[in-house]
């Protein structure tokens, strides 16, 4: 096998029905030479034993659960290839993904390249053809049960899939990989958007395809993970011009959604975020300073990539929320305006 050589980081934790067939077709890939850094995570020992037995696979035991973030980055840190491939173990890739995506990567402009994630179950349709960033901060599956058939060009996305995406190694190295204190959740969209604040791209590529085995569920502990990240996002990557503008639709919704999460359950681990963040203040500015002394390309120049309209079919609002979409736009249309009034940096 010849061709550019990708260290391919993919986690194991429970059941992983789908670990087997999502190594063995890493391990099928054409045009790429690869090696496959497993991080067990806490599997279960039935679905490590089928793992194919291949010297391009290597098992990592941290000896904890790291999460996704910190999983990964442990994984990174054995990884000796000048590309590096995040795929989860239950996205299977077609034969030809990783070195559509190692071939765009070429390109020096390109930070990430993603693949267009497809549903396993349906793979006529679209699991994820890039993320959006929501003026909220929120993110979600981007264009979801979209015709797969309609996905022909490379799109600019604010993030790509965790699910699989590729990256040069030093770019990965230079970002300095995903903030352990994540854990899950929102880590491939704060990735990406760092790279998109150094001057990088983050492109999905249309006939660089995997299926994915995808189900949406909502538990309290992701509830509190999503919010929290959502959160250390937009108080780590955003300008202080930009947290000022949108303070006011921010503090709104934080409001609103601790309604809905009270309402729905999960109020506890809505307030737990809010409590980790204001335990954790350090961490915090100095992962600010970090993430706005590293960036080249300010809030101003990055608007376009940035949604003030909610995915209906992700996003479900209730009927009498309708109106105050409407007043966020209009906000958001005032706002953008002081936002891009810095679109070079000093």
């Amino acid at each position: 096998m010849t061709g550019p050589r990708v260290s391919v980081i993919m986690l194991g934790y429970g059941a992983e029905e789908y670990l087997h067939d999502a190594v063995s077709a890493v391990l099928a890939s054409e045009g790429v030479e690869v090696e496959v850094l497993l991080v067990d995570n806490g599997a279960a020992p039935e679905a490590l034993a089928l793992v194919p037995e291949d010297p391009r696979v290597r098992v990592l035991a941290p000896g904890r659960n790291l999460g996704f973030a910190g999983g990964v980055n442990h994984g990174a840190a054995y990884a000796r290839a000048p590309f590096l491939a995040l795929v989860n173990s239950d996205a299977v890739v077609e034969p030809s993904t990783l070195a559509a995506l190692a071939a765009h990567l070429v390109d020096d402009g390109v930070g990430i390249a993603g693949a267009t994630i497809l549903l396993a179950d349906t793979p006529d349709l679209v699991n994820s053809a890039g993320n959006p960033l929501h003026v909220l901060g929120l993110s979600w599956a981007g264009s979801m049960e979209r015709p797969a058939a309609e996905i022909t060009e490379v799109r600019e996305v604010a993030s790509a899939s965790g699910a699989c995406l590729m990256l040069r190694t030093t770019v990965w190295e230079d970002l300095g990989g995903f903030p352990d204190e994540f854990f899950a959740y929102v880590e491939d969209m704060e990735l990406s958007w760092r790279c998109w604040q150094r001057g990088l791209r983050v492109e999905v590529l249309p006939h660089a395809r995997a299926l994915h085995h995808y189900e949406f569920s909502r538990s309290p502990l992701k509830m509190y993970l999503v919010e929290r990240n959502r959160l250390l996002l937009l108080l780590t990557c955003h300008e202080a011009r930009t947290l000022a503008v949108l303070a006011l639709p921010l503090l709104g919704f934080e409001v609103a959604i601790a309604i809905v999460a009270g309402l729905q359950g999960w109020g506890a681990q809505k307030a737990k975020g809010w409590w980790w963040i204001l335990t954790h203040v350090g961490w915090v500015r100095s992962r600010r300073a970090l993430v706005q002394s590293t960036r080249t390309v300010p809030d101003g120049a990055l608007t376009r990539l940035v949604t003030d309209t909610f995915d209906p079919a992700q996003t479900p609002l209730p009927s009498a929320a309708s109106p105050l979409e409407s007043v966020l736009r209009a906000y958001w249309k005032g706002a953008r305006r002081i936002v891009e009034r810095r679109r070079t940096t000093a």
